[in-house]
C-alpha cells in the first residue's frame, strides 16, 4: 500500500507535559482519515508537527516517503480550528495574498478564486472587509484559501465549526469532491456523526498515545455487541420461552397493533440463524437487523477503558 503520510514513533514533550508518546500512524493516499481524541489528547500537537510548526523530540514524519523538509508545506493545506483572517483587509485582496504565499502566481490565484467564489455563490463578497462577514461566511473564505492551491494532503481541524446545516452539507460535499479528485484528507473532529459519514479510516489518540486505529467499518465490526433487533408478529410469551438459554432478551416494545420489536443478544456463539430457528415455530418474522455501535459509542467506551478512574 502507498502511504502519503507516515508518522513513526513520534514523541513530543512540553515542559512537564507529554503531548505525544511513541505515536505511529500510516495514512494511505486518497482517503479521508479521521484523527480523533478528547481535548488535550495530543491531536493538535501531531498536526503542528506535520505542518512543521514544531518538531518532534524523537521519531520522524515522512511525506510521500521523504522526511518532512522545507518546501513540503506547499503540498499541504491546513485549516486550523482557530481561524485567522485579517479583519481590516478586503476578502479578495486577502485571498489573493494567501494564495500567493502558497506558491501560486497572481493569474493562477485569480482564476482559481473566481471559480471557487462562483461555486460558493459569494462573488459579491470580493470587495467586502472580513470584519463585515459573519463567522460562517469567514469560515467559507478560510476553507477556500486552504484548498485553493490543490494540496495533495489536506488537514481540516473541526471544519464544520460555526456552520449551519446547509453550509455544513456544502463543505461536506466539497470534501468528498476533493477526495474523488485524489486529495488525501486528515479530518480532526469531535463530531462522531461526521466521522461515520465521510471517514474511511481513523486513529484515536488519548493521553498522548494512539489507542485505536483502522478502517471505520472494521472497527465497528470489532466492537459490535452481538445484538440483533427482531421484528415479529405473534405471542410474546411463546417468543420469550423460545429464546431459552441461548439468547438474552434485552427489551421489547409493540410498534403497532400485533407487531413487536425486540432487541436480543446472542449468547454462547449462537448465530442469527440459530435465533431464527428458535423463534420461527412460535412467531412470524417481519425483519432482522444487526445493531452495530456508533463511532460515538466506540469512542466513549475506548477512552473510558483507557481512563478507568474517569468513568
Amino acid at each position: 500500500m502507498e502511504y502519503i503520510l507516515e508518522v513513526k514513533n513520534v514523541s513530543k514533550q512540553y515542559a512537564n507535559h507529554q503531548a505525544l508518546n511513541d505515536v505511529s500512524i500510516a495514512i494511505p493516499k486518497g482517503i479521508i482519515f479521521g484523527l480523533l481524541g478528547p481535548n488535550g489528547a495530543g491531536k493538535t500537537s501531531l498536526i503542528r508537527i506535520i505542518n512543521q510548526i514544531t518538531a518532534p523530540d524523537s521519531g520522524e514524519v515522512l511525506l510521500n516517503g521523504e522526511p518532512l523538509a522545507q518546501g513540503h508545506e506547499n503540498n499541504i493545506g491546513y485549516l486550523p480550528e482557530e481561524r485567522g483572517l485579517y479583519k481590516k483587509m478586503k476578502v479578495g485582496e486577502q485571498a489573493m495574498y494567501l494564495a500567493m504565499l502558497k506558491g501560486m502566481n497572481k493569474k493562477q490565484a485569480k482564476t482559481a478564486l473566481d471559480e471557487w467564489f462562483k461555486r460558493f455563490e459569494i462573488t459579491d463578497w470580493w470587495d467586502k472587509k472580513v470584519e463585515e462577514l459573519s463567522k460562517g461566511m469567514a469560515q467559507k473564505i478560510q476553507f477556500i484559501v486552504t484548498v485553493l492551491h490543490e494540496p495533495e494532503l489536506l488537514i481540516l481541524d473541526e471544519p464544520f465549526s460555526g456552520f449551519d446545516p446547509i453550509n455544513t452539507n456544502l463543505i461536506k460535499s466539497e470534501i468528498l469532491r476533493l477526495k474523488e479528485k485524489g486529495t488525501t484528507i486528515i479530518f480532526s473532529t469531535h463530531n462522531m456523526g461526521s466521522v461515520e459519514e465521510i471517514c474511511d479510516e481513523i486513529a484515536l489518540i488519548n493521553q498522548s498515545q494512539k489507542i485505536l486505529d483502522g478502517g471505520v467499518r472494521e472497527i465497528k465490526q470489532q466492537h459490535k455487541p452481538n445484538i440483533f433487533e427482531l421484528t415479529f408478529k405473534g405471542n410474546m410469551i411463546g417468543f420469550t420461552n423460545a429464546l431459552w438459554t441461548g439468547f438474552e432478551l434485552i427489551d421489547h416494545k409493540e410498534v403497532e397493533d400485533g407487531i413487536t420489536t425486540a432487541r436480543i443478544r446472542l449468547l454462547n456463539n449462537h448465530t442469527p440463524n440459530d435465533l431464527l430457528n428458535a423463534v420461527l415455530p412460535h412467531v412470524e418474522i417481519v425483519g432482522l437487523t444487526e445493531i452495530l455501535p456508533t463511532m460515538n459509542e466506540i469512542f466513549i467506551a475506548t477512552v473510558n477503558q483507557e481512563n478507568p478512574a474517569e468513568v
